[in-house]
C-alpha cells in the first residue's frame, strides 16, 4: 500500500508546473527605475524630461485608503487598463513583452494565472508602501 500511494505521488509530483522565482525587486530596477527612481518615488534623473511625471509608487497605498489594490496596479503594469502610446499615461504597455511564465494565484477561490514578473513586481511594490 505505502509503495502504491508514494507512485501516486511521484507521478503527483512530475504532474505539477515548476514554481518559478522572480526577484520582484531586480525586475523593478531592470524595467521601472529609469522612470520612477531606485526608491520607487518618481525622483529618477529622466523624469523631469517626462511629458507626465511619473507617480511616487511609494503611496499606492496611502492614495488608495491604505490599502494596496494588487489588481489594479498588476493592470496598469501590464497596460491592460490603460489606452495607447502616449496617450493620458505615456507609461510603457510592459504586457505586450514577455513577461515569464505564469503561476497560479487565488481570486476569490478560484485559480488565476498570472505572469510570473508581473506578480514579483506587484508584490515588491506593495513592500516598499510607506506612510507620507
Amino acid at each position: 500500500m505505502r509503495i502504491i500511494i508514494l507512485t501516486g505521488l511521484l507521478a503527483l509530483a512530475a504532474c505539477a508546473p515548476e514554481q518559478t522565482t522572480i526577484d520582484g525587486e531586480a525586475a523593478f530596477m531592470a524595467q521601472c527605475s529609469a522612470c520612477h527612481g531606485r526608491d520607487g518615488r518618481g525622483n529618477a534623473a529622466i523624469a523631469a524630461s517626462l511629458a507626465v511625471m511619473p507617480p511616487d509608487l511609494t503611496l499606492i497605498s496611502d492614495r488608495n485608503g491604505g490599502t494596496f489594490p494588487q489588481d489594479r496596479v498588476m493592470s496598469q503594469i501590464d497596460g491592460f487598463t490603460r489606452g495607447a502610446h502616449g496617450g493620458a499615461d505615456p507609461m510603457p504597455h510592459f504586457g505586450d513583452g514577455d513577461l515569464g511564465p505564469l503561476v497560479m494565484t487565488s481570486q476569490d477561490g478560484n485559480p488565476v494565472p498570472v505572469p510570473a514578473e508581473l506578480l514579483a513586481l506587484s508584490n515588491y511594490l506593495q513592500l516598499i508602501q510607506r506612510q507620507p
